[in-house]
Parts: C-alpha cells; sequence; structure tokens
C-alpha cells in the first residue's frame, strides 16, 4: 500500500494536482509519519528527494531510480513494478532469515504473489515496446517460476503460451482450469484471487507466526476487490 500510495502521489504531481488533494485519496494501510513531509512538495525533483530521504521505500526506490528525470508518466508502470520487485525480493529473504514457522508459512505466499506479478507483467507487455531484456527485469526472482519458468515468460509471445508455460509448472498446472471468454467462465485474475484466499485461509492453521498481519492486510485488500465486483 506504501507503494501504491507513492506512484499515486508521483502520478498527480506529474499531471501538476496539489499533493493536498491527492493525500486522502491515499489508502490508509500505506500511510506513514513521513507522508506529512512529502506534502509540502510541489514539483516532481521535490517529490523525488523527499522520497529518497524521508520514506520507508527510500532503499527500494533508489534501487529503482537513478534521478527525477526517470520520473515520466510512460515510466511510472515500469517504477511501480520494480519497486514490487524490490520489496517481495527483500520480505521473502527476511521470511527466509526468521526461519521457523514463519519461513514455512510465508515463503510460499510470497513465492505465489511474486509468480503473479511474473505473469500479468508478461500479458500486459504484450503490443508495448518493451524489450525481452527489461520485462524479464521487471520479475520478482524469488517464485517457483525463478529461473526456468522466467526464462520461458519473458519470451511469450501471446496468451496461450504463458498458460502452455503455466501449464508445465506443477504448482501451476491446474491455473487455467475454468478460465476463458465465456458468461459462466472465470478471469486469470479470479483465479488468482481463489488461490491467493485458500492460501491464507491455511495461515489459521499454525501458531506463532507473522502471517497472520499479513493476512489482515490481504484481508482488507479482499473486501475490496469483492465490493468492487459486487458494484
Amino acid at each position: 500500500y506504501m507503494i501504491d500510495n507513492i506512484i499515486l502521489l508521483i502520478t498527480g504531481t506529474l499531471r501538476n494536482r496539489p499533493i493536498a488533494e491527492l493525500l486522502p485519496r491515499c489508502h490508509p494501510l500505506g500511510t506513514f509519519d513521513e507522508l506529512a513531509t512529502i506534502s509540502i512538495a510541489q514539483s516532481p525533483a521535490e517529490l523525488f528527494n523527499a522520497v529518497m530521504v524521508d520514506t520507508p521505500l527510500a532503499p527500494f526506490f533508489s534501487e529503482c531510480v537513478q534521478d527525477e528525470n526517470d520520473l515520466d508518466e510512460m515510466n511510472i508502470e515500469i517504477l511501480r513494478n520494480k519497486l514490487y520487485k524490490s520489496y517481495l525480493e527483500d520480505f521473502y529473504a527476511f521470511c527466509e532469515s526468521l526461519g521457523g514457522t514463519t519461513a514455512d508459512v510465508m515463503c510460499p505466499i510470497l513465492a505465489f504473489e511474486a509468480d503473479r506479478r511474473a505473469i500479468t507483467i508478461t500479458i500486459n507487455s504484450f503490443r508495448t515496446d518493451l524489450l525481452k531484456d527489461d520485462i524479464e527485469n521487471l520479475y520478482p526472482k524469488c517464485g517457483k517460476l525463478f529461473p526456468e519458468g522466467l526464462k520461458f515468460l519473458k519470451n511469450a509471445e501471446d496468451r496461450e503460451e504463458v498458460r502452455r508455460i503455466c501449464e508445465r509448472f506443477g504448482a501451476y498446472k491446474d491455473l487455467y482450469t475454468g478460465v476463458g471468454d465465456g458468461p459462466n467462465d472465470k478471469t486469470l485474475e479470479d483465479k488468482f484471487f481463489e488461490e491467493e484466499v485458500k492460501m491464507l485461509g491455511l495461515s489459521f492453521e499454525q501458531q506463532f507466526h507473522f502471517r497472520s498481519f499479513l493476512r489482515v492486510c490481504k484481508a482488507e485488500r479482499a473486501g475490496e476487490q469483492e465490493h468492487r465486483l459486487d458494484c
């Protein structure tokens, strides 16, 4: 949520929207103390400097952006994906370092999220000008598709090829079951959502780990998604 909030502020600033007007639209789970400092930024350059110094995302941001000239609308989604990549890889490594139950229950769901982002990035890259190597650099490298599956994905040319790649890996061989364009069919996003809910539900089967906190945040997002579907 912090990443989404920062991206919202950057996008709004590029469109000359006042930061004060954007802050109420930020997600409450992504707020942090330094957000008030960012609110005084009046230009992309000022916002860039504020983010690099005054936010918890500074370490991830420094890996993804060299200077304020990289902040333009064309690159904003690339920046979002790079930030998520750095965040997921760092979070996965942290959970691994804790070991025990936390690693056992957290690493699989982070690996799933990494693979979901890789598959989604691949599909969204079709008919864009992104080079194959640029696409590969957006993939989080902590999922079950790493490394072999990611190499296949970056060279995929259409959705059907992505489907065949997923079916080659045991963890995702049933991912596309029931997916189609018919009125009673599910979308790929539906299947990802169902699998995520199933994995989060398993967190209740063990105790004394940090996954419960993640589940609360994910439940908040799931509730938002169900609300959008109902609307």
